[in-house]
């Protein structure tokens, strides 16, 4: 006869305000995948019965978000908490980019603004442009893949799930106008 397993599972340690905030992580996970099913019943729908229109996004995002949940309600139950992070790819002696951050918002700021103006292909540019260039991509590089990369998005949208992103200055260019 074997004697039981005493090996502690990981993050057994840790104390109880540790199973709390798992458990609140997990119920707000819950509680928002819970919100994006209902919410997606809400979206109108055009076209036959036979499509992938645009609740099936929503719904699969919901229940991974309400089976994600529930796996880490599960989890914590048994005892199986993350280890406790010791924070170590964190330099504290490196200060806060500020002027980067601000960059950052900049470029958002503007991706919101251009939306209804000039549409999403080119809002989606400056945006994914704006960002790996103010990371630090080398910009003709960022500026290709940015303006594949929303074009990709806006013809997906537009002719495989039926759904109109507003194309601005491209209204009318077949695949791109949903």
């Amino acid at each position: 006869m074997t004697s039981p397993d005493t090996t502690p599972t990981p993050g057994a340690e840790r104390s109880g305000s540790a199973k709390a905030e798992e458990y609140v992580f997990a119920g707000l996970v819950v509680a928002l995948g819970v919100f994006t099913l209902v919410d997606a019943t809400t979206i109108a729908t055009r076209g036959s019965l036979g499509t992938v229109g645009p609740r099936a996004f929503p719904y699969a995002v919901g229940a991974l978000l309400v089976a994600t949940g529930v796996a880490t309600i599960v989890a914590t139950l048994r005892g199986r908490l993350g280890p406790a992070e010791d924070a170590e790819d964190v330099d504290t002696s490196v200060r806060t980019d500020w002027v980067t951050v601000a960059k950052l918002v900049a470029v958002l700021v503007a991706h919101l603004a251009l939306i209804d103006v000039a549409g999403w292909p080119v809002a989606a540019v400056v945006l994914f442009f704006g960002a790996a260039w103010t990371l630090g991509a080398v910009w003709w590089k960022a500026l290709v893949v940015a303006v594949a990369l929303a074009l990709v998005v806006q013809a997906l949208f537009a002719s495989g799930l039926g759904l109109s992103l507003p194309a601005g200055v491209l209204e009318g260019v077949p695949l791109l106008d949903g």
